[in-house]
């Protein structure tokens, strides 16, 4: 339970317990014990008998008048500590309700905290009791009420990227790539989950727990199965290299697309399945359930795992460095991810080792939440960001995808036989023939030079590259370099 300063609310926050009549035979006047405490007055309930006595006296009956444990006004009611109104944090309220004609009994909320309902039945064999836990903030549980602004938010951080995403995508419309059509689709598709999430909190907050709410539960749950479909679907054809190293996936793309598929309708079916059973009912026919959905998710971790190293192999093997520092890229994220995943698991196991400890649910009932779903949002928005970032729509989209880096190899070569070509050209005349810089003729004649690079073969109808359109051409005034005096010297020649 919230205090009603900690999320608002129009009404203060209470508990309220209202009693079922019954109608007893004869004389009868069942008795049933309530207490209402918040945990940390837990030690306050009940008290010890004797220093060696096995456990507490709760309810004070006849033996415990009997060990002055109570007094005759207490009879049927918990026994608390004395000095419980002293050192209680919280109010401790008890009393014994009479089933002939009940009372509801109105705890007021005034701070946060774990509170806790009992009840014993003093000389009642069966009865029935309503229980209502109202916040002031509305009718969502207090372990789910920070969901709404959590989803709400996440709902907003989604739109905003869509703003960025969608002004590149505009600004380069005409030079877009197929896979930043399935990124665009994902991250609409994204705004639209979470929008949907929000509104079924919200909704719940407003009107509780009825049918239409079950409603939007499903829908929700829908809409998170295809969300992890999509998000595997995305992963995969982005390692395989589809739309920077392969411009198509062929018949690959229709495999991948039937995987998420099944991976998408087996989701639904668990989603459904895991809302309409009650946990303490399951039994072995789930496994038909979780073991085709397990099954498609590991097709999708071994397919991109593999698709990935081999994009990548392939685009070192061909010096593409540019292209492989990207997938690169994605590698680490993806390891990240797996790391900061298996280390939340890790620190977890060590929380929930503790499970047993009466103190753990109330300990961490407000965190729940996000240690069950919260964070792994966030690692989805970190992950889904970075691969938007990545390959975000720029000017030269398709030239990046379609053409091939130059694969440069540093052979190096020496300066001296450089400069000795140039003092050969120079030792020779205008005609071709070798001479001296005072004119005579060298006795020593120049040595052949050896070609250490074979001529390189034509490759017809190949482009490398188109340098300058028809506007570029030089012209045939005086000016250009074809009539330039430079030339003259240069070939001994005159037009």
């Amino acid at each position: 339970m919230y205090s009603r300063k900690a999320w608002g609310g129009d009404t203060d926050p209470f508990i309220l317990t209202k009693f079922i009549q019954t109608t007893p035979e004869g004389d009868e006047d069942p008795v049933v014990s309530l207490v209402i405490f918040e945990w940390k007055d837990e030690e306050l309930v009940g008290v010890w008998p004797s220093d060696d006595a096995p456990k507490k006296a709760f309810v004070c009956d006849d033996a415990g008048l009997k060990a002055a444990l109570c007094t005759e006004e207490q009879l049927g009611q918990y026994i608390v500590d004395p000095k419980a109104s002293e050192t209680s944090k919280n109010p401790v309220i008890t009393k014994s309700i009479h089933l002939k004609d009940p009372e509801p009994v109105n705890y007021e909320i005034t701070h946060t905290g774990y509170y806790c309902v009992g009840t014993f039945g003093y000389s009642a064999n069966e009865y029935k009791a309503v229980v209502e836990f109202r916040n002031a903030y509305g009718e969502l549980q207090a372990a789910q009420i920070a969901k709404l602004p959590f989803y709400g938010g996440l709902t907003i951080v989604y739109a905003v990227l869509a703003i960025f995403w969608g002004f590149l995508y505009v600004q380069n419309r005409h030079d877009i790539l197929p896979v930043q059509n399935y990124i665009t689709a994902i991250i609409l598709f994204l705004i639209v989950e979470q929008l949907m999430t929000w509104g079924f909190y919200d909704y719940s907050n407003i009107h509780g727990n009825n049918a239409f709410s079950k409603v939007l539960m499903t829908i929700v749950a829908i809409l998170n199965a295809g969300r992890n479909s999509f998000s595997f679907f995305l992963l995969l054809i982005v390692c395989m290299g589809y739309g920077v190293v392969k411009l198509s996936l062929g018949k690959t793309m229709w495999y991948v697309r039937a995987l998420a598929l099944c991976h998408f309708v087996f989701g639904v079916i668990y989603a459904i399945v895991s809302l309409t059973i009650i946990s303490d009912n399951v039994g072995p026919w789930v496994l038909l359930v979780i073991l085709p959905l397990a099954g498609t998710l590991t097709a999708f971790y071994v397919w991109t795992l593999n698709s990935l190293n081999y994009t990548m192999k392939d685009l070192l093997e061909r010096k593409q460095s540019v292209k492989a520092m990207m997938y690169k890229k994605l590698w680490w994220c993806i390891l990240g991810s797996i790391v900061v995943i298996f280390g939340f698991f890790f620190l977890n196991s060590f929380t929930f080792a503790g499970r047993s400890d009466p103190n753990f649910v109330p300990d961490h009932w407000k965190t729940r939440w996000f240690i069950l779903d919260g964070w792994l949002n966030l690692v989805y928005l970190v992950d889904i960001a970075y691969v938007a970032y990545l390959w975000r729509p720029t000017a030269n989209n398709r030239r990046f995808a379609m053409s091939d880096e130059l694969a440069q190899d540093d052979e190096g070569f020496e300066i001296a036989s450089f400069g000795g070509s140039l003092d050969e050209e120079e030792a020779r005349s205008p005609n071709g023939t070798p001479h001296e810089a005072n004119g005579a003729l060298s006795p020593i004649p120049p040595k052949p030079m050896n070609d250490s690079h074979p001529p390189r073969q034509s490759l017809d109808g190949e482009t490398i590259f188109a340098v300058g359109e028809d506007g570029d051409k030089w012209s045939e005034d005086e000016d250009s370099p074809r009539n330039s005096e430079e030339r003259t010297k240069l070939t001994g020649k005159k037009d």
